[in-house]
């Protein structure tokens, strides 16, 4: 006979039936009334140990703080981070400014920026604790833009024109604040180093603005008077140092900055900036804007 492995499908094999005095008796065991109490009090013990367990093994654990989250926009100046970190510690205004100077901080700034973080306060979203320190934020800060610009290719796109790190940092700063969208960051850092390489002056608004502590599009002819290392109508050449903390996009721009003869740009409506290396054509554009802003003023 073959041997035929057992399967699922098989029918079940019937088992040879007993006589009735050896079949197994049909009857339930009936539990006695000290059996029952037993088996109720085993129940309630269960049910005890199963809700107060978890008390147990919760009350000594701390509870994990939740990390709040601190925004550092492109373009913010120092003063403005510094005020964002107070609100966020919740510490007196003027705690995280007096912080940013203190020997004992010592941020890893470069040599050329002379202990002030402008510039290299990079801008992110950094998570912050109850026991988050000013010294310990603007470290953490300061060394992630030095990551950031000691990158190989930041030292050589700066040499390529003829700067230094720190001067690179200076012009993205301005690029940052006088681009109005990123995708005119490149045409403006041209501009710029336009400007650097037939030494006129920069004459940037934003740095203006930075001297006296505005945001404005507004300049009058007494602003470009202005006497301060960062007045680039005045001056030529960079300002002394960043006017605000640059992200990567704008450094980027000044290392490849977009191919052009400009030398003049403005802004004449939101998403309409006009470049032209003709100042014949950028008074036109300036008109142009000046009327749009005596418009919306009226």
């Amino acid at each position: 006979m073959r041997y035929r492995p057992p399967t699922p499908y098989a029918a079940p094999r019937r088992r040879p039936s007993l006589p009735p005095s050896l079949r197994p008796s049909r009857r339930r065991p009936r539990l006695t009334r000290r059996g029952r109490l037993a088996l109720l009090l085993g129940a309630l013990v269960a049910v005890a140990v199963a809700v107060t367990l978890p008390l147990l093994l919760t009350r000594d654990e701390p509870a994990v703080e939740q990390p709040r989250a601190l925004l550092v926009p492109e373009g913010r100046r120092a003063g403005q981070v510094y005020t964002a970190v107070d609100r966020a510690l919740g510490l007196p205004e003027g705690t995280t400014r007096k912080a940013a100077t203190a020997s004992a901080t010592a941020l890893p700034l470069p040599a050329a920026a002379g202990g002030n973080p402008e510039g290299y306060l990079f801008p992110a979203t950094y998570p912050v604790l109850d026991a988050t320190t000013p010294e310990g934020l603007l470290r953490f800060m300061v060394d992630t833009a030095g990551k950031r610009f000691g990158a190989a290719r930041i030292a050589e796109g700066a040499q390529a024109h003829g700067m230094s790190v720190y001067e690179t940092v200076i012009a993205a700063s301005i690029v940052q604040a006088e681009a109005d969208n990123p995708e005119d960051m490149a045409k403006v850092a041209r501009v710029v180093h336009n400007r650097l390489a037939r030494g006129m002056a920069l004459q940037m608004d934003s740095t203006l603005n930075y001297a006296l502590g505005r945001s404005t599009v507004d300049t009058t002819v007494e602003d470009t008077r202005l006497q301060s290392p960062y007045n680039t109508y005045e001056r030529k050449g960079l300002p002394p140092t960043p006017i605000g903390n640059p992200g990567d996009q704008a450094v980027d721009a000044v290392i490849r900055p977009a191919d052009g003869d400009w030398l003049y740009f403005v802004t004449v409506t939101p998403g309409d900036t006009r470049f032209t290396a003709d100042y014949a054509a950028h008074q036109l554009n300036v008109a142009e804007f000046n009327a749009n802003r005596g418009a919306e003023q009226g």
